[in-house]
């Protein structure tokens, strides 16, 4: 039932997928980030399982401005449509991320790694 996905900054496990939710790991190496965006609809929370992480979040996606916070272990948050999020590995880090089921409700505004649909609003 379990699917990798490859990611230019390591790897996602997605491990349930209904119509009503998704659950995956994410696997970031030290140093990757993922890209700075928000979601229009879709509703997630992350917990960090090993490693640790900066999570940069901001309210409006126009202003770019972003407040950093480090999780560990534990740590859990939740990213609410429209909150603008970028998520930087310190060290190799796992985390468990439960989602609605929009998994291509992603708007990028920067992207490390030249992924298409990143785009300057």
């Amino acid at each position: 039932m379990s699917r990798l996905v490859e990611k230019p900054w390591g790897q996602e496990e997605v491990f349930a997928e209904t119509e009503r939710y998704v659950g995956k790991i994410l696997t970031v190496r030290a140093g990757h980030a993922l890209s700075l965006q928000y979601h229009v609809v879709k509703d997630e929370t992350m917990r960090v399982l090993e490693g640790s992480c900066e999570l940069h979040l901001g309210d409006a996606p126009a202003s770019r401005e972003l407040v950093a916070a480090v999780l560990r272990p534990g740590d859990v948050v939740r990213v609410r449509p429209g909150v603008l999020h970028r998520l930087v590995a310190l060290t190799d880090v796992r985390l468990v991320e439960v989602s609605t089921p929009e998994l291509d409700d992603v708007v990028r505004l920067d992207d490390r790694y030249g992924r298409e649909g990143t785009c300057e609003p």
